[in-house]
């Protein structure tokens, strides 16, 4: 087997079998995470689950951690995806409420489907420091478009004026972060899938003043002329001023 190449943090296997082998290690580790949490989880379980020597572990990690840390920055990556691919989506024409709730409903259906890792993760992020600090980078690049995708509906006259962008972006991410562990890891909510994307997406609409629904969507309302794309609001990746 070749000798791997350096790559920023990571260790990039020079072959194509190697990036299987690799791909294998790193889901047999989140099974493992999942079914015995961190403290319980061993080196040589991993190894066994993705049919390779207790040796060849080490010839991709260095450690329990650092499997660990990856697993754990490629399934928060994914759960992120409906950010960027929904709401900032700088070519969707979609009204701002209607990919608020299109993304909720994708970054909740993530959570529960690796709810189980997500709990794993959690708990680590607690005691490990880097773990926590690759999170926090993470929400804070985030959070950083978010507000400007804020500011951009303020200046269309689309949400409350008297928002501060970037406390408002660090409330709705907390929302979205919180809710989902304290629902399906913690079990201190109990409600529908249904209940939950409508309850969250109403309360991102309400806290960012935004009408409860397209216009001429609601009740008794007439229907609206939708404006041209030039005039609709982009939410898109635009850099928020320091």
């Amino acid at each position: 087997m070749p000798a791997p190449v350096e790559d920023g943090k990571r260790t990039v296997p020079r072959s194509q079998k190697g990036v299987r082998t690799r791909a294998r290690l790193l889901e047999a580790a989140k099974e493992v995470f999942e079914e015995d949490g961190f403290l319980e989880a061993r080196i040589s379980d991993i190894a066994e689950r993705a049919g390779l020597s207790h040796g060849s572990f080490y010839h991709y990690f260095d450690s329990k951690e650092e499997v660990f840390r990856e697993v754990a920055e490629s399934v928060e990556e994914q759960l992120s995806a409906p950010l960027e691919g929904v709401i900032l989506d700088g070519a969707s024409h979609a009204p701002p409420q209607e990919r608020i709730r299109k993304a909720l409903r994708l970054h909740l259906e993530s959570y529960r489907r690796e709810a189980r890792i997500m709990g794993v993760i959690e708990q680590m992020a607690r005691y490990d420091k880097q773990v926590n600090a690759a999170r926090m980078e993470r929400q804070h690049k985030y959070s950083l478009q978010v507000a400007s995708s804020i500011r951009d509906l303020q200046q269309h006259g689309l949400a409350d004026p008297g928002l501060d962008p970037k406390i408002a972006a660090a409330v709705l991410g907390a929302m979205s972060s919180r809710f989902p562990e304290m629902w399906l890891v913690q079990g201190a909510v109990s409600c529908s899938f249904d209940k939950a994307v409508d309850q969250l997406a109403r309360m991102f609409v309400n806290a960012l003043g935004l009408a409860e629904d397209p216009a001429g969507d609601r009740p008794g309302s007439a229907p609206a002329e939708s404006p041209p794309p030039h005039a609709r609001p982009r939410m898109d990746r635009a850099k928020a001023p320091p």
